[in-house]
């Protein structure tokens, strides 16, 4: 089995993954990790996928949805993807009235203690008079929740933003 990494956008609209998963699945591919979902007025699709044809007949079955859907589609051929020894222990919450750079001083400070981002969703919500920035950030933290916090500690009041970490139970997942 060869693998590869497809990621696809398009405008937000019903039978976005059923249409790709379905060709995916009549060219005999596994979908392995995934990520979907809506940003902003977009759907965005990533995924590591198996497949066991030629790399064109994989194109070749996602090309009737991408032009149905008007959808962009970018298919790289990867090597194995070893099996992640990471597991996410640590859930970072960030929150406060939006504005740039929340993201680049937490991640900073986060690759600073070696903390492997293993997944980031974030939103702003409120309204337009009053934006709020939501970020959640999962990832392992070598050197343990206590380092997490005090690296963070001082970006409350420098980003003006609250900031929550939280062990993450491995067992439950």
């Amino acid at each position: 089995m060869s693998q590869a990494l497809l990621t696809v956008i398009g405008e937000d609209r019903p039978g976005i993954v059923a249409a790709v998963t379905q060709a995916l699945y009549t060219a005999d591919c596994a979908i392995g990790d995934a990520s979907m979902m809506r940003l902003g007025g977009y759907f965005t699709i990533m995924q590591v996928i198996e497949y066991s044809r030629d790399f064109g007949a994989v194109e070749a079955a996602l090309d009737p949805a991408v032009k149905r859907l008007s959808l962009r589609v970018h298919l790289d051929p990867i090597s194995s993807v070893a099996a992640q020894e990471d597991v996410a222990n640590v859930r970072v919450t960030v929150y406060g009235a939006d504005h740039s750079g929340i993201v680049a001083s937490v991640t900073e400070a986060l690759a600073k203690i070696g903390f492997n981002i293993i997944d980031l969703e974030s939103e702003k919500s409120g309204n337009p008079e009053r934006p709020i920035y939501v970020m959640i950030i999962q990832g392992s933290a070598p050197q343990g929740l206590e380092q997490v916090r005090q690296i963070l500690e001082p970006l409350k009041a420098e980003q003006g933003v609250e900031i929550s970490v939280h062990a993450i139970d491995t067992a439950l997942l």
